[in-house]
Parts: structure tokens; sequence; C-alpha cells
């Protein structure tokens, strides 16, 4: 599997996202970012190695199009860890 670095220039960040989630939908990803920062982190552990790509997108859209993704995304229980966990839950919302 081809690891992602960061995001391609030539896509915006929405399609770029898609695509890493695309390549394994079924995995738990986490998110972070500094406090109103233009981009963030997004990463998913496999069982040999993390791949973590950058988006051109703040925290807030992220953690809305994850929603809209069909993942259920929230604080970890530890209250020292401020990333974002989300797991995949119900069917992808459809646009209306």
């Amino acid at each position: 599997m081809k690891p992602f670095s960061s995001q391609s220039n030539s896509e915006d960040p929405q399609t770029t996202l898609k695509t890493f989630i695309s390549r394994d939908p079924a995995s738990q990803y986490t998110f972070d970012s500094e406090r109103n920062a233009p981009q963030s982190e997004i990463c998913r552990d496999n069982p040999n190695s993390r791949e973590c790509i950058t988006l051109q997108m703040n925290s807030k859209k992220l953690f809305e199009t994850m929603q809209n993704l069909g993942f259920f995304c929230a604080l970890p229980i530890d209250p020292d860890k401020t990333y974002m966990e989300c797991k995949p839950a119900a069917l992808p919302r459809t646009s209306s």
C-alpha cells in the first residue's frame, strides 16, 4: 500500500480526505490541529504502520466532513489527550 504523506496540490481537501478514507474505511482515524489553524493532520493506525496526511482544512470542517462520511467522532476518555477519534458509525449521509 502506497503511504500518503500530505495533500496533493491538484486536489481539494475533501477529495484528498475521501481518497485517504476509501483506502481503509473500516479503520479508526484520529485528527488534531492547533487552535484556529487552517490545516489539520489526520492519521490511521495499521498493525505495522501509521499513515497520516495534512489537509488544508480546519478541525471544525474536518469534524463535520468525517461525520458526513459516516464516522462518529469524539474526544478520547483520557482528559490529557486532545485529539479527536473517529470510528465508523452508520451509513454515510446523502446530500440533499
